[in-house]
């Protein structure tokens, strides 16, 4: 009776591991073709993301040279097939599309096109006058590392085989400082002074130490860095005024930077310099006299329509 038990427990357990044993296979083979189903699917949506991320990445790139383009256009071919076509013409962007559309959308569109790049100059010009006058506003402080390691940048840019003594010292008289400490000649115009000197010494460096040699002369020398904070003066002045619209409009193809007044500023640097040697003054006590005469040859060029106040034929550093 109990062997019979035995038999039926363990006939009842091999009927119980069979049918586990046949729903595991049954599992097993339900994940098995739902694993294909899903490798198939798989195939099928890689396939389709792969085509996807091609596809994207073409429109990318297409777009990419797009905006290559619009700028390459704007900033360059658009500005000299403009100057070609008033050659040919004889008419300016404005009066072909009138004369060459129909009142309506069309012509409107490329009229207000046409004049986007006109406001962006103009508000260009605004907002170089107050980087210009912010920067002029910034008082020279030794307490500012920034400010004292621009001083000394000067100084190695124009002096190189000479050693500064001291921070302060007789030897800023060399380049044209009237103190021992140059911080008080930059009270007018700030660091607008100094970032200009250092600018000009910077990416015309032998010109600007050439400038300098001039300056030092025993009979037509003048104060370097005092007349260059008053050239500064003076082109602060012609920004405030709007005398230099006509040049950064002629030479900026969109809008004006601080580094386009900082090489308006070498070019009168420059300029004022070679004006100063051939007017041959007696002493440096005409400055003032030579300084308006400069100022008013400027403005005048500044009312020729092509003007372009730039120095031609240097190399920048």
């Amino acid at each position: 009776m109990e062997q019979e038990m035995c038999y039926n427990a363990r006939e009842d357990e091999s009927c119980l591991c069979a049918v586990e044993y046949v729903q595991r296979l049954a599992l097993e083979s339900g994940a098995v073709q739902s694993a294909k189903r899903d490798s198939g699917d798989n195939k099928v949506s890689n396939h389709h993301q792969l085509e996807w991320t091609l596809g994207e990445t073409w429109f990318h790139n297409m777009r990419m040279l797009g905006y290559i383009w619009e700028y390459v256009y704007a900033s360059f071919l658009r500005y000299w097939l403009k100057w070609a076509a008033r050659q040919v013409t004889g008419s300016c962007e404005l009066q072909r599309i009138c004369t060459g559309f129909q009142p309506g959308a069309t012509r409107t569109s490329k009229a207000e096109y046409s004049l986007q790049f006109s406001k962006n100059k103009i508000t260009g010009y605004a907002s170089l006058y107050t980087c210009v006058e912010d920067l002029r506003k910034e008082t020279f402080s030794s307490d500012n590392m920034g400010h004292e390691d621009m001083l000394l940048k000067l100084w190695k840019l124009l002096m190189p085989a000479v050693k500064l003594e001291s921070r302060v010292t007789k030897q800023w008289g060399d380049i044209g400082f009237q103190g021992d400490d140059p911080k008080t000649d930059f009270r007018g115009m700030g660091m607008l002074g100094l970032t200009n000197l250092v600018f000009f010494s910077e990416h015309y460096t032998e010109e600007a130490r050439q400038v300098l040699s001039h300056a030092n002369h025993p009979k037509l020398g003048y104060s370097y860095a005092i007349v260059g904070i008053n050239l500064t003066e003076m082109a602060y002045s012609l920004l405030k005024s709007g005398d230099l619209k006509p040049h950064f409009y002629n030479t900026v193809t969109e809008h004006p930077e601080l580094h386009h007044f900082h090489h308006l500023y070498c070019y009168l640097a420059y300029e004022f310099d070679k004006f100063w040697v051939a007017s041959k003054p007696q002493s440096i006590m005409e400055f003032n006299h030579y300084r308006e005469k400069f100022h008013s040859h400027v403005k005048v060029s500044l009312q020729q329509p092509g003007v372009a106040l730039k120095l031609t034929g240097f190399s920048q550093h």
